[in-house]
């Protein structure tokens, strides 16, 4: 069984930091490109920040210079880092496996991130 389990969300002033993880089973964590995103009310989900099973990063226009993803196949977790936190970034983050050689693709329930002002 395929498991994404996120955490680390929670209320934050606006400017603060916050670290979310993602611990996954089930599913060859090294081969997974792992990516994290957001949906925020009444909006589409949109990408946050993609690393590639060789340690390539790529993040959104919106995450360049205030957040970091990483991650540690020994632990079978990936990161997000997050600084200089906005209220715009309130969303609900969400983990992503995919694999395409195998068209495998998971998502993790979700952990909120709120921003106040």
């Amino acid at each position: 069984q395929v498991q994404l389990v996120e955490s680390g969300g929670g209320l934050v002033q606006a400017g603060g930091s916050l670290r979310l993880s993602c611990v996954a089973s089930g599913i060859s964590f090294s081969f997974n490109d792992m990516g994290w995103y957001r949906q925020a009310p009444g909006k589409q989900r949109e990408l946050v920040a993609i690393i590639s099973r060789s340690g390539t990063t790529n993040y959104a226009d919106s995450a360049k210079g205030r957040v970091t993803i990483s991650r540690d196949n020994a632990k079978n977790t990936v990161y997000l880092e997050m600084n200089s936190l906005k209220p715009e970034d309130t969303a609900v983050y969400y983990c992503n496996a995919n694999r395409p050689a195998r068209r495998s693709n998971y998502w993790g329930q979700g952990t909120q991130v709120t921003v106040s002002s």
